[in-house]
């Protein structure tokens, strides 16, 4: 399927690694210039060369810490200088490592940790970029929240609120921007295999005695509690491609939308 997205340009905030690498992917098989941003400057220079060489298209690696002031906004300018102006951008970032706590092991520190991780982080790329889609007539943004927001587990209050509180700031997005020509959408991922439960696979297999093949599954059903109709943990270009398609041209009237990609988990 042609996307549409060839020689427009877009930001994936979270863009070095796991679903938001994949996302990039996606878009640059169809021609897209990326900005690719992670906290690590040199990680994102690395990535988005090794990318620019393999597709042929312009790609710029970032460093930026969305729970720091200003950044986001320094990151959308420097992508514009160097690709111009962008049709969109992802916000793969929050993944919240401190907000995996129930109620009462939650200290305050924690849930104002995961406030400006999975929240305030995402305000700010959506913030920043909503103000230059709307100088440059209209665009797409795509953000992450999480499966865990409509099946929440004891083990993760501070996450699991703060990834609702994006789900509605997304639609709020839609709602406030629609007219201006941006939509934004958000996907809500189950349990993805990127490098931190790929790891967790073997840690496991090696720990209990079980096959490699299964172990991770083995873990989500009888550890975590989770149902998934299709029996597996999802793979990051299985979210990746979705996010590209919700970015792209061919998603022209989707928007407010809160896309499930959770292999039908407990539903």
């Amino acid at each position: 399927m042609d996307l549409g997205v060839a020689g427009r340009a877009y930001a994936i905030f979270g863009g070095t690694r796991g679903i938001g690498l994949a996302a990039a992917r996606a878009l640059a098989d169809d021609g897209a210039s990326l900005a690719l941003i992670g906290r690590d400057p040199q990680h994102a220079a690395t990535v988005a060369a090794e990318l620019s060489a393999r597709h042929r298209i312009p790609v710029v690696g970032l460093g930026a810490d969305l729970t720091r002031p200003d950044e986001a906004d320094r990151a959308v300018a420097d992508a514009i200088a160097a690709l111009g102006p962008l049709r969109g951008a992802a916000v793969t970032t929050g993944l919240g490592i401190r907000g995996q706590r129930d109620l009462l092991g939650a200290a305050d520190d924690d849930w104002a940790a995961t406030f400006d991780d999975v929240l305030l982080g995402t305000v700010r790329a959506c913030r920043a970029v909503t103000a230059a889609l709307l100088d440059s007539g209209g665009g797409s943004i795509v953000t992450t929240a999480a499966y865990s927001i409509r099946a929440p587990k004891a083990h993760q209050f501070p996450y699991a609120a703060l990834k609702a509180a994006v789900a509605t700031m997304t639609k709020d997005l839609a709602t406030s921007f629609g007219p201006q020509g941006i939509r934004a959408n958000c996907v809500c991922p189950g349990a993805t295999e990127t490098d931190v439960l790929a790891a967790m696979r073997v840690s496991l297999a090696r720990d209990r005695g079980w096959p490699v093949g299964e172990a991770l599954e083995r873990a989500m059903r009888e550890d975590w509690g989770m149902d998934v109709a299709l029996g597996r943990a999802g793979r990051p270009e299985e979210v990746g491609d979705v996010m590209a398609f919700l970015l792209s041209e061919r998603a022209s009237y989707v928007t407010g939308a809160l896309v499930n990609i959770d292999g039908g988990t407990n539903f």
